[in-house]
């Protein structure tokens, strides 16, 4: 079955979907032995979909199991199992777990991981030349993007798309897309929450098929893993116990696991039993928690003002098209967070419970991607700014000047900014500029202390408090780091001197462009000169 390839890599669960040209649509994958099937629905709207459990499992002798074959022997709770990796990878985590003899990182393990899909869905196919297209969170960073094509074309599948996952989502809802409303796609993930609202285009604007317009999108560091680690504390509470504990240390994992099977089973039940034995003492941790008391829980670490807050904020951010909430014509939630019934009914009381639509939480982002990298085309505009660094000497200190602003449209007509680049020292013979990208700061509440859960280097999970400085650290990226200096100056440049002039553009590929003449000759030194891809 031929067909190009949507692949939705995700913190807890990942879906793979092909085009399937007669039925016009996206199709989920199943993949044997390392896919399993999830219900959701009720009576005869019930419907099972096939994810992969983003799991990858490393035995001592070089194997490993990845997806459904690391629940089924039983290897969640092992430390040589790895799990979140999405997450990991976008904050770019240094941590590493010894594995027979080798130390294998988040960024090993998801590669590893999303090339035995690929490899496995290649095979399926009998093609090694299909268009892949991969979905990446609103708040995605250009290292993760690049992490993303660097996997893929190892994996021989060069021809690498990527789109954002909520607009993946308003495609992969497909016949209830109508042309010329507009839509609220509340995506909220294992890892992340993103919200973007999308106008659909009328046929006759439209240049090929059916095509949204991206009118303003917001993310937050919030989902599901993170309301894991809201029970894993509460359950420690209950306790009188710490992470910090040898013996919670042991059990760490086997906890967590439980935490999450707890969750999922609130989403349908009233009541949920949580308890872990450690086989070396024989002493049980346990608590039962209530739907209420997990709401109760939600509610103290201020969850439902949060996602109030990130809708509140991709409004904000489509101001300038003049559109207000009442233009919303359907929300369309996704994520396997989506289904838990506060959450649903926290939505449903901003929007009302008519313009509410839950049809396709688990696989509509991975159909939607599916459908985008067959022809189904976007208008966007970029999501992050972006900052020159520079030694501000009257703080003697790092400062930052924007040059592309949050939620440009590209491509760009006119330069987006300009600015004079001068020497540091006499005899500089090669210049450039430090790039950043610029996420949107954390601001810590006043009410909640900022933790975070994490794994150490021997596999146990403990919490750990976030910084103000650490949060904001993750937001500021240097993506040229590699290659900081593209003008060559001859003769040397003197310190100080206004050496060059240049202009920022985007193209229609999302790349920040520099045009470049010396300052007092005015001569051309570079063209539309693309520096780094960006977000």
């Amino acid at each position: 079955m031929p067909g190009r390839i949507g692949i939705d890599f995700g913190t807890s669960n990942s879906v793979v979907a092909v085009w399937d040209e007669s039925r016009g649509e996206g199709v989920p994958l199943h993949l044997p032995d390392y896919g399993r099937h999830l219900t959701f629905g009720r009576g005869e709207d019930t419907e099972q979909i096939s994810v992969v459990p983003s799991l990858i499992h490393y035995g001592d002798e070089g194997q490993h199991w990845i997806g459904n074959q690391v629940r089924v022997q039983n290897l969640l709770a092992s430390p040589n199992t790895f799990q979140q990796m999405k997450r990991y990878i976008s904050n770019r985590s240094p941590r590493k777990v010894k594995i027979g003899g080798k130390q294998v990182s988040n960024f090993d393990a998801g590669r590893d991981f999303l090339s035995t899909v690929l490899a496995f869905v290649a095979a399926e196919l009998e093609s090694q030349d299909e268009e892949v297209a991969f979905t990446v969170p609103v708040e995605a960073y250009e290292h993760y993007e690049d992490w993303l094509n660097i996997v893929a074309e190892a994996a021989g599948m060069p021809r690498v798309r990527l789109i954002d996952e909520p607009s993946a989502a308003a495609l992969g809802y497909g016949a209830h897309i109508q042309p010329g409303q507009i839509y609220l796609v509340f995506d909220f993930g294992g890892g992340t929450l993103d919200v973007v609202i999308v106008l659909i285009e009328e046929s006759d604007t439209a240049a090929i098929g059916r095509r949204c317009r991206v009118l303003g999108k917001a993310g937050a560091d919030l989902g599901g893993m993170t309301i894991d680690q809201y029970l894993f504390q509460e359950v420690l509470k209950r306790n009188g116990r710490k992470d910090s504990d040898d013996e919670i240390r042991q059990v760490s994992r086997s906890l967590l696991v439980e935490c999450e099977a707890a969750k999922e089973r609130l989403s349908t039940s009233t009541v949920a039993e949580i308890t872990v034995l450690n086989p070396s003492t024989g002493s049980v941790i346990a608590s039962e928690i209530t739907r209420d008391e997990f709401e109760d829980i939600l509610d103290q670490h201020e969850v439902f003002e949060r996602i109030d807050r990130t809708i509140r904020n991709a409004f904000r951010a489509s101001q300038e098209t003049g559109f207000t909430e009442d233009d919303i014509n359907t929300v369309l939630m996704v994520g396997g967070s989506s289904l838990i019934p506060c959450v649903r009914k926290t939505v449903q009381r901003i929007f009302g419970k008519d313009r509410v639509l839950l049809d396709r939480p688990l696989d509509a982002v991975a159909r939607g991607a599916a459908a985008f990298v067959a022809g189904v085309d976007f208008y966007d505009h970029i999501q992050h700014s972006y900052s020159i660094r520079y030694v501000d000497p009257k703080k003697g200190d790092y400062a930052f000047r924007e040059i592309v602003p949050r939620a440009t449209p590209y491509p760009t007509s006119d330069p987006i900014s300009k600015m004079t680049i001068k020497p540091t020292y006499d005899g500089q013979t090669h210049l450039g500029i430090a790039i950043f990208e610029m996420g949107e700061e954390r601001r810590q509440s006043g009410h909640v202390q900022p933790l975070e859960l994490v794994f150490d280097p021997s596999g146990h999970a403990r919490i750990t408090q976030v910084t103000l400085e650490e949060a904001n650290r993750r937001t500021h990226f240097w993506i040229n780091e590699n290659s900081p200096t593209f003008l060559g100056a001859d003769p040397p440049a003197k310190q100080g001197e206004a050496r060059f002039e240049i202009e920022f553009g985007i193209d229609a590929n999302k790349r920040l462009m520099i045009t470049a003449r010396e300052t007092e000759s005015k001569k051309l030194v570079l063209r539309d000169y693309p520096v780094v891809k960006l977000t």
